[in-house]
């Protein structure tokens, strides 16, 4: 098989009938990856999302949580795989860098992924130093939380499936970050109660986090840091070629693939629907 680099970018979801679309998008190039040797780099983008983990689904009081998330103006959806709660809005960049588990006959282990988009991140932001530990007050604290100057801006998680593999990385660039972190402090103190900063639920501080390019201490739109990012890729990677991501769907007829895991997205967020919120 003859690996092919891609860039597949997915543009703004306002229609909420679509927010469960890039998370099957995910999936299918997932498969596609561990099928072909390809690789992958997706953008995507929410508007006013809180996207929850299944133990975000496992608190006390999630209705009491939902509500605390409504009022704070954000609509809830729950991924397909585990871990804690992410905003996403227009000024939250979410980049996956979707890749096969076995290349040249070695198989990546879980820390070489995220090495591998940590590697990606510090290439396209050279001038300044990033580091990755975990910064435990921030929302979905982890091992590979990206700061600098102790300031979180990023976390990242990874998915399997088969023999491909995705990791996905939220990147804090415009927009209120603090109002961002107030949203979550608030969904975990609403629906933990007295137990909020327990049992592996974080203890979130608004000011554990902040946008990149004030970190950076220069002005960076969001396509600012999607070109960043897709020079370092295509510099790590190969040259690549660019798609929207409709685009490649229908070239590629994965249509059928794309609805199969929607299904299955729509399945997992049904009890959501139940909580009259």
């Amino acid at each position: 098989m003859t690996s092919q680099t891609y860039i597949i970018d997915q543009p703004t979801l306002t229609n909420k009938n679509q927010t469960l679309l890039p998370f099957a998008t995910t999936d299918v190039l997932i498969e596609v990856a561990g099928q072909n040797a390809h690789h992958f780099l997706h953008f995507w983008q929410l508007q006013q999302t809180m996207i929850l983990g299944m133990k975000d689904t496992r608190v006390a009081d999630l209705t009491a949580g939902l509500r605390a998330l409504k009022k704070a103006s954000y609509s809830p959806i729950v991924r397909n795989s585990g871990g804690l709660g992410v905003i996403s809005d227009e000024g939250v960049l979410n980049v996956s860098l979707i890749l096969p588990i076995e290349e040249q006959g070695q198989k990546r282990t879980i820390d070489e992924g995220y090495e591998a988009m940590l590697s990606l991140v510090r290439k396209a932001f050279s001038s300044t130093e990033i580091e990755a530990y975990e910064i435990p007050d921030s929302y979905c604290p982890g091992t590979y939380d990206l700061s600098i100057d102790g300031k979180k801006f990023a976390g990242i998680a990874q998915r399997r499936v088969k023999n491909g593999l995705a990791i996905m990385m939220y990147l804090s660039i415009t927009g209120d970050q603090a109002a961002r972190g107030r949203a979550v402090q608030q969904f975990y103190q609403a629906s933990l109660g007295q137990k909020f900063g327990l049992d592996g639920y974080p203890p979130v501080k608004p000011d554990s986090m902040e946008n990149l390019p004030t970190l950076l201490k220069e002005e960076m739109t969001i396509e600012q840091v999607k070109h960043q990012i897709a020079t370092a890729y295509e510099a790590l990677y190969g040259s690549a070629k660019f798609y929207e991501s409709t685009d490649y769907i229908e070239e590629k007829l994965l249509q059928p693939a794309i609805d199969q895991h929607l299904l299955k997205m729509k399945q997992r967020n049904e009890m959501l629907k139940e909580l009259s919120v």
